[in-house]
């Protein structure tokens, strides 16, 4: 922003999570302002933000934010001051999916009391297509997609994490205890584990012994109403098949999105980022996801015990049942903000016009 000053640019940020965590970025120089301590050491402490009706915990802060001897910590807090300071913010959401206290506190200036807010623009859901590559990710697209329409109605629970979404051994191993009691159908995709550097010179980066990582007999005992595929599957097809009754995710924001478009609920499992500020707003305030419980520790392990709790009351009770109704109901919306008088397009509209 420095450099555009000095050549009288106008400056516009892309913001491409959601607009609950983008208040949060706007309202952190004023968080930054109460304490003087790192964020991982306030192991008891939960930070209120304006319009929110869900606290997040200082130990779940993104992890450039945790630890205040970062010079990232402090790249990040030029960054959030610098964000109001800019022409305009664009937003990958839709005014529909936010919640309205969240969308006034940042209308308001709640979100930077010492000063004016830039004007907001929020243009989505913008989604990526995505490309297939090389005849085994062909083959995995094929074979995934085809399974997927042999299945009932909103019968299957989807399981994937995003790009970086790799989970220890021993968490994989609960995950799939977790399905196996479960009784539901699933689609899992997972990814190789965390290894050490011995092991990095064994395998490449996908290489990895699939049946290693899972408990013994875990496939067979399944295969009937199961399917594990490694690394990659094509997460917005996948979403979109008429079987798939729940997401379990990372709350990644493309991904939360996907799910927003297909109508399809969700079960909140944030791993990094700004996921768990998505994962508290998805289950509290926007009311499309189930949360898991974690440990606090910085593993943020799932039992299977918890992920089994969830998944069936997603896809076994009263609430699940809501969950679904009104993820279909915002998944309308969310085409109807893109649509000839949606919000996003008047939004779009109003950004171009703010050019001129």
């Amino acid at each position: 922003m420095t450099i555009s000053k000095e050549f009288d640019i106008p400056t516009y940020y892309f913001y491409t999570s959601g607009a609950a965590a983008l208040g949060a970025f706007l309202y952190f120089p004023k968080i930054h302002e109460q304490t003087t301590q790192s964020f991982k050491d306030l192991t008891d402490t939960v930070i209120e933000f304006p319009g929110r009706k869900s606290p997040l915990k200082a130990i779940h802060m993104i992890e450039p934010l945790l630890d205040r001897d970062d010079p990232a910590y402090w790249d990040f807090l030029s960054f959030c001051s610098d964000l109001p300071k800019s022409k305009g913010i664009i937003v990958n959401t839709f005014e529909e999916l936010e919640p309205p206290a969240v969308l006034h506190a940042i209308a308001e200036g709640l979100c930077v009391p010492d000063g004016p807010t830039s004007p907001v623009y929020y243009v989505g859901p913008l989604i990526d297509e995505e490309k297939v590559s090389g005849n085994d990710a062909a083959a995995a697209e094929e074979d995934c997609l085809s399974w997927l329409d042999k299945q009932p109605s909103r019968s299957v629970v989807f399981l994937c994490f995003g790009s970086r979404g790799s989970l220890p051994a021993i968490q994989l191993k609960e995950i799939a205890k977790a399905l196996e009691a479960s009784g539901q159908r699933f689609l899992w995709v997972v990814k190789k584990p965390p290894v050490d550097e011995k092991t990095k010179q064994v395998l490449g980066v996908d290489d990895f012994d699939l049946e290693g990582v899972l408990p013994e007999g875990f496939l067979e005992r399944t295969k009937d109403r199961g399917m594990v595929v490694k690394s990659w599957a094509p997460q917005a097809e996948v979403l979109k098949k008429e079987s798939v009754g729940g997401f379990v995710t990372h709350c990644g924001w493309n991904s939360v999105l996907e799910a927003v478009v297909a109508g399809v609920p969700m079960i909140a499992w944030p791993l990094y980022a700004e996921q768990h500020l998505n994962r508290n707003v998805m289950a509290t305030d926007m009311e499309i996801a189930i949360a898991v419980e974690q440990r606090d520790e910085e593993d943020g392990f799932v039992s299977g015990e918890e992920l089994e709790r969830r998944v069936r009351e997603l896809m076994e009770s009263e609430e699940g049942r809501v969950l679904r109704e009104r993820s279909k109901k915002i998944g309308e919306m969310a085409m109807a903000a893109l649509g000839e008088n949606g919000s996003s397009t008047r939004n779009l509209v109003n950004f171009v016009n703010s050019l001129t």
